[in-house]
């Protein structure tokens, strides 16, 4: 049965119309590489996948660092590597004997994919065959048809007719608030849109900065005015939605923040969705391939697909690698193509990265048993510390500056690669210990791991996640 179509969708075929008579409606091209074989195999008969953990896995949770510059670090803080008077100790990494391994926890690699060999052997066979591939714009000359592959597995994982590569996920954020809020002068008969006529765009306030930014240049352009909500609080957010008389509407947040580790509220969000009409947008950018059942995300975990009209996403998380996406409908594919700036004016990824990619949106949808571990590894913290966590992403607040320095430096001391969050990345008095916990981290990890903090974090202490902590847009 066809749905009802909203407002939405009535203003994107206005747009659409309006760029198809001004000649400005920008198409992709897939250009097929010249090789001797299908380089994108069509049964994925060429992709080996395991079924548990292998030893070769290991190296995606474990880094080296200098003996020397150990010392140093545990001894003047995490500081220390930015210091220009500190030189680069370049002359021990070669001596296996004198090098510091440590177990990461900071990393945002949660399948652990980034040592698999399956991937490792595809970027070898697509060198091969192409080495970088064609270097241009994908309007352009510069999308084949391993970038075609990427995006039609990416649309079915996430359950939308269509996907749009991007070069980073910050890109595919920026790309996406410019080009709705090119909406608005598209449909205002060629003059400066008014203030009723802007797209109002609503955003949680702890939204990652590539929203922000996103944002801010859409306003500047004069396309959008934006309306902070408090973190995941939907009164506030029907409060402003309902006393707003900006008729083209827009609600973007981040599905996982990566900051604190707690979920948006999908069920609510739906809910206000259908009551207020706006347009559904969600960075899904920690979630995907790592929640819901098949990997598809945060709206999976929720079974509130049909409600996110947009969903936007990182390639640099849990598929172990580089990129962006938007996935959409094709109307909405197709207007973002024709004024996704940061899409437009980008160099594509190169060839071999998307093989890679390829190979891991297929691994990570069978190789079942990664997301499957990284839930017992968040029951393994909560029975040991008896702290409520809902993600693989956990953050323990201390407050200062100095206390998180102090906190990491013990980590660190302890055999952990644990990294202080300060400002500019969360607000001053909300420093913290960010953990991520991966697929390859195990039960053994798990228990070393909370007897090194237990000694420098009273967990008693340790207030909600959930607490009036916030950062400004």
């Amino acid at each position: 049965m066809e749905m009802e179509k909203s407002p939405w969708d009535f203003w994107l075929e206005e747009a659409l119309a309006k760029l198809e008579s001004l000649n400005l409606l920008r198409p992709i091209r897939p250009i097929h590489l010249s090789t001797p074989q299908n380089p994108v195999p069509d049964d994925h008969e060429e992709y080996e996948v395991y079924h548990q953990l292998q030893p070769w896995n290991r190296p995606s949770v474990e880094v080296s660092i200098s003996e020397s510059f150990f010392q140093r670090w545990v001894q003047g803080g995490d500081e220390v590597v930015w210091r220009d008077d500190v030189p680069i100790d370049t002359q021990d990494n070669s001596n296996q004997q004198q090098l510091k391994k440590l177990l990461h926890f900071a990393g945002n690699d949660f399948l652990g994919l980034s040592s698999h060999p399956t991937i490792a052997k595809a970027v070898a066979k697509a060198v091969k065959e192409h080495g970088m591939g064609p270097r241009g714009s994908p309007t352009i000359c510069g999308y084949t048809n391993y970038h075609r592959s990427l995006e039609s597995s990416l649309a079915d994982l996430l359950k939308k007719e269509e996907c749009l590569l991007c070069t980073t996920g910050y890109s595919a954020n920026t790309a996406l608030m410019v080009a709705l809020g090119s909406v608005a002068p598209l449909l205002a008969a060629g003059k400066k849109p008014s203030k009723e006529e802007k797209i109002a765009i609503f955003s949680d306030v702890l939204n990652h900065a590539s929203i922000v930014e996103g944002i801010h240049l859409a306003e500047r352009y004069g396309q959008a005015q934006l309306f902070v909500y408090r973190h995941c609080d939907m009164s506030h957010l029907n409060e402003l939605l309902t006393s707003c008389k900006m008729k083209k509407k827009v609600v973007v947040t981040d599905s996982l923040f990566s900051m604190n580790g707690d979920f948006a509220p999908m069920l609510e969000l739906a809910k206000l969705r259908k009551k207020h009409g706006f347009l559904l947008v969600i960075d899904d950018a920690h979630g995907t391939f790592v929640c819901g059942e098949t990997g598809g995300g945060v709206a999976e975990k929720f079974n509130c697909e049909k409600d996110v009209d947009i969903c936007t996403g990182s390639l640099s998380k849990a598929a172990a690698n580089i990129g962006g996406f938007i996935a959409s409908s094709k109307k909405w594919k197709q207007f973002l193509q024709s004024k996704g700036r940061s899409f437009i004016f980008s160099t594509t990824t190169p060839v071999p990265f998307i093989a890679a990619l390829n190979a891991a949106v297929y691994i990570a949808r069978k190789e079942t048993w990664r997301r499957r571990a990284i839930q017992d590894r968040m029951r393994d913290f909560h029975d040991l510390t008896g702290i409520p966590i809902t993600s693989h992403i956990i953050s323990i607040f201390v407050g200062t500056e100095e206390k998180a320095v102090e906190a990491s430096r013990y980590m660190v001391k302890s055999g952990f690669y644990v990294t202080p969050i300060r400002p500019p990345g969360v607000a001053p008095g909300a420093c913290r210990l960010r953990l991520t916990l991966c697929a390859v981290h195990t039960r053994d990890d798990m228990e070393r791991l909370v007897t090194a903090l237990s000694h420098c974090i009273n967990f008693k202490d340790i207030s909600s996640r959930h607490s009036n902590l916030s950062a400004k847009l």
